[in-house]
């Protein structure tokens, strides 16, 4: 999965996850190390949540079940994401 969401956020490829058992669609933009636990910050665009859709998740990467890198690409950095950009321990990809 590392290799998966490396190359989703280098490449700026939409991702489809399970995740709380929801199907989800979104676009990887953080990924790393928080507290001692992977994590992905994300942008989701589809699918169910529990909250807003679209919008903003943190997402435990241990949750995160059947991740597929989609075809569909999107523009890259949203510009006011920085105030979700979360102090990271080790930061391992952005995207740009």
């Amino acid at each position: 999965m590392d290799r998966d969401i490396r190359r989703a956020i280098a490449n700026k490829r939409l991702i489809e996850l399970l995740y709380e058992s929801k199907r989800r669609v979104a676009e990887p933009h953080d990924y790393g190390i928080q507290k001692g636990a992977a994590k992905l910050l994300v942008y989701q665009v589809g699918g169910e949540s529990s909250s807003r859709i679209p919008g903003w998740k943190h997402l435990d990467v241990a949750k995160i079940e059947r991740l597929v890198v989609l075809d569909q690409a999107f523009r890259g950095s949203r510009g006011a994401a920085h105030r979700h950009h979360k102090s990271w321990d080790v930061l391992f990809a952005r995207v740009e």
